[in-house]
């Protein structure tokens, strides 16, 4: 059992770094149009776009990505309390 949550806690990881790389993405011109920049975006924006639904941008400041990381974050610490009381 423990295997499973060590694979989950590692696919975790990978997307919380693969939207941390899309995101620092768009401070840098045409990044995101790259075939790197277009793959992170298929997998990072429908997941983004959930909170960019409830948390409009102030100004030119998206903060729906901050939200976004903080609850991938919750959601790991969640699971790292199900491994353990299991």
């Amino acid at each position: 059992m423990s295997i499973i949550f060590d694979i989950i806690h590692s696919v975790f990881n990978i997307y919380f770094y693969a939207l941390l790389i899309y995101i620092f993405m768009s401070w840098i011109p045409g990044a995101r149009e790259s075939q790197i920049g277009q793959f992170l975006g298929s997998i990072c924006e429908p997941y983004l776009e959930q909170f960019r639904k409830f948390i409009p941008p102030i100004g030119m400041f998206d903060f729906s990505p901050i939200v976004a990381l903080f609850v991938l974050q919750l959601a790991q610490v969640g699971l790292n309390s199900i491994q353990t009381w299991i």
